[in-house]
């Protein structure tokens, strides 16, 4: 079973769907980020960051920040 991301910070384990259901406030992050969830919202953070070569700690800071309410 997977973390959840509301309370809890945003891991590389956490797929796409996951936080963007669990935390709405991600989106815009994801919007920035190019990262939606047509193809590969089933995928973790850490698969997406590494196919599509974006920096995985500053992903999921971010993610991480805005599920908190920071961003």
């Amino acid at each position: 079973m997977s973390p959840t991301a509301t309370a809890r910070r945003v891991t590389p384990a956490h797929t796409v769907n996951e936080v963007a259901l669990l935390a709405p406030a991600t989106l815009p992050v994801f919007a920035r980020w190019g990262i939606d969830s047509c193809c590969g919202g089933a995928k973790t953070l850490a698969t997406v960051a590494e196919r599509h070569g974006l920096d995985l700690d500053a992903l999921v800071a971010e993610l991480d920040a805005a599920a908190a309410g920071a961003a």
